[in-house]
């Protein structure tokens, strides 16, 4: 199917100028997205725009990501409640170049034929004085145009109102769209539904500064189907930073994807066909308890963002975390995975010579409240270390039985774990 009916199979039209569909189908449009520097990564909820614009890419267009380093000094007022703290510019900077390599793993760069570009908006924002945006850029746009668009009408009626830099947004993302349209012959610009009227301006101010035809289109934003807010965790965003969010957290979060969601989110984030998406739905369908469509789901996202060894890495971790021993897992992939329970931390000399008996750690640790509980659930066979069963309430614990000689995972009963840490010698 052509680029634009696999969009809108995918459910990645919310809406679109008119002329989009045919012209898209017979030539190569140079389309940009911007993308917030508010933090030093991106976070799930970015991913889209990201496999959009590499999916464009893929069909031919050159793609500009434009990472707003003059913008994110202001803040976009659409879909916020408040105004949120403006950012110094040492902060915007270091945001960009977290973000910079993140968008590498989607865009090509280096390709010769459709080359992707990034760019940051700052080179010509932080260059144009006040008297200049007034008289180049805020003529060509009436207080009441303004004052209709629904990101600045919605805060422009609250208490807290709307103040003039935010209110200036619309316009500076306008003059974008032209400087893009002058520099790289950019003619479309895609984004959130929210951006709809900011994007809607740009095509305006092209067409009365330039007398050319210019296009935005817009994607739905993603709530789960228990209608929350797609991305957010009890622990809070879910990051493409490794260091914010691991690898097995990370693939951990699509692989719970719900089977309402799963359909939906394989056709917004992954490049596979439609064929392999509709059977993996069907596969949902029938056999739910598989989880095949999130197993491919967490798997190819997992890849894109993270890589291979990450996947193989989270896959096994798994597999293995959710059997019956962990003892081979790395320390990292387990501390991950257990960062929300308890956790108590023991000296490395506890463990030396004949090292500590399981029901001494069990009581020290506070998961049991006695040593007499201790031994009564391990009789019992309710006690567990590392993911495998204690029969004997001698059993004795060494630095050579810990996950990389760092942590024991004990488990009481199904559901009751507890992480003792062993300190470094």
């Amino acid at each position: 199917m052509d680029l634009f009916t696999e969009l809108e199979w995918r459910g990645l039209v919310y809406d679109a100028t008119e002329g989009l569909r045919d012209l898209i189908a017979r030539e190569k449009l140079t389309t940009y997205i911007g993308f917030d520097p508010t933090a030093a990564s991106l976070h799930v909820g970015s991913l889209l725009p990201m496999v959009a614009l590499a999916r464009l890419q893929r069909s031919g267009h050159p793609p500009i990501a434009v990472v707003g380093g003059g913008t994110g000094m202001i803040g976009d007022p659409s879909g916020k409640a408040i105004e949120r703290a403006l950012l110094a510019v040492e902060q915007v900077e270091k945001n960009i170049t977290g973000i910079r390599g993140q968008l590498a793993r989607f865009l090509d760069f280096d390709d010769t034929s459709t080359p992707a570009r990034l760019v940051n908006n700052a080179e010509w924002l932080t260059k144009l004085t006040a008297i200049e945006f007034m008289r180049d850029v805020g003529k060509y746009f009436t207080v009441n145009y303004m004052l209709a668009k629904e990101s600045v009408k919605r805060r422009s009626e609250t208490d807290e109102g709307i103040s003039y830099t935010e209110f200036s947004y619309l316009l500076l993302q306008s003059y974008d769209f032209l400087v893009l349209h002058d520099r790289f012959n950019c003619t479309l610009q895609m984004g959130g539904s929210d951006q709809w009227g900011n994007i809607t301006a740009g095509v305006d101010f092209i067409r009365r500064m330039r007398s050319a035809k210019a296009h935005g289109l817009v994607m739905p934003l993603i709530t789960t189907a228990a209608g929350t807010k797609f991305g957010k965790t009890e622990s809070g965003a879910v990051w493409l930073d490794a260091n914010l969010t691991s690898p097995f957290r990370f693939y951990q979060f699509w692989l719970n994807a719900e089977d309402n969601d799963v359909g939906r989110y394989l056709r917004y984030f992954t490049f596979l066909d439609r064929q392999v998406i509709e059977q993996l739905e069907d596969a949902t369908r029938k056999a739910p308890e598989s989880r095949e469509a999130q197993r491919a789901l967490a798997r190819e996202v997992t890849r894109m963002v993270h890589g291979e060894e990450h996947v193989l890495r989270a896959e096994r971790a798994s597999t293995v975390l959710f059997g019956e021993d962990i003892s081979t897992l790395a320390a990292d992939d387990v501390l991950s995975v257990f960062d929300d329970v308890p956790s108590s931390t023991v000296g490395a000399e506890l463990l030396a010579g004949e090292g500590v008996t399981v029901v001494e750690l069990l009581a020290s640790s506070g998961l049991t409240t006695s040593k007499g509980e201790a031994t009564r659930l391990i009789r019992g066979g309710g006690v567990y270390v590392n993911n495998r069963r204690i029969t004997d309430e001698r059993a004795r614990l060494r630095h050579s039985d810990a996950i990389e000689g760092r942590l024991f995972v004990l488990r009481k009963g199904a559901k009751q774990n507890h992480v003792v840490k062993i300190a470094a010698r």
